[in-house]
């Protein structure tokens, strides 16, 4: 078997907790303050606040849901408590953490119990999510572009995942122009609509599906 490293947040002296309130819930985020994936990022709380207060439009009960670079977890919480059957995933060493978050904020809470899995974006792809068995309504992410060296890799993770009817939320926050560029590669694969924007915080949601799947146009909210 594969060894994984663990963050465990009980051992590490400089934890520290967030608490939040989504979906009549309050959830308690373990963060790691050194690691960019266990921080709660502001693009993760737009993209909570949309899904909370559009759950009729965007109606989780029972969908198949994978988030892609999870971090501390909270997206898939609220997805969960939303009644989604969610597959939260990340990197190996983040996957302490994160199963940590996912457990203690869900247990007993909801209709379907979440699941944590490694996913290294571009890495054993088909054996770890065969196309053939893997089917998600829904791929969500927050803040996946910022500072990551693997573009490429993430790129090919969402057309390796998205099949013709699902659908991609991802909230962003723009700082540099590296985001800029990704999004015009992302625009080669799939069909892009901004569905919610922020901008006092340069933050942007956006649906996406593949190219000429986008079936239903809906008007821009803006915070």
């Amino acid at each position: 078997t594969t060894s994984i490293r663990r963050f465990f947040p009980a051992v590490v002296t400089h934890k520290a907790w967030e608490g939040f309130h989504f979906a009549g819930h309050e959830i308690r985020i373990t963060e790691a303050a050194d690691c960019y994936g266990a921080v709660v990022w502001p693009s993760a709380l737009v993209l909570c606040y949309f899904l909370e207060t559009n759950s009729k439009q965007y109606n989780l009960v029972d969908k198949n849901v994978i988030e892609i670079g999870a971090g501390t977890g909270l997206v898939s919480v609220v997805a969960s408590l939303l009644g989604a059957r969610v597959t939260a995933t990340d990197l190996p060493e983040l996957l302490g953490n994160l199963q940590h978050n996912v457990l203690q904020n869900t247990k007993l809470k909801c209709k379907h119990q979440p699941c944590a899995k490694e996913l290294s974006w571009g890495i054993d792809l088909e054996k770890n999510f065969p196309r053939s068995s893997c089917h998600f309504d829904y791929i969500m992410a927050a803040d996946v572009v910022y500072h990551h060296p693997f573009l490429d890799e993430l790129l090919l993770t969402f057309d390796h995942l998205c099949k013709n009817d699902t659908v991609i939320l991802w909230a962003m926050k723009f700082r540099l122009d590296k985001e800029n560029q990704f999004v015009g590669r992302f625009q080669t694969l799939f069909d892009l609509e901004v569905i919610f924007s922020f901008p006092s915080l340069n933050i942007t949601l956006y649906k996406a599906m593949r190219k000429g799947r986008m079936k239903v146009r809906h008007s821009k909210l803006t915070v």
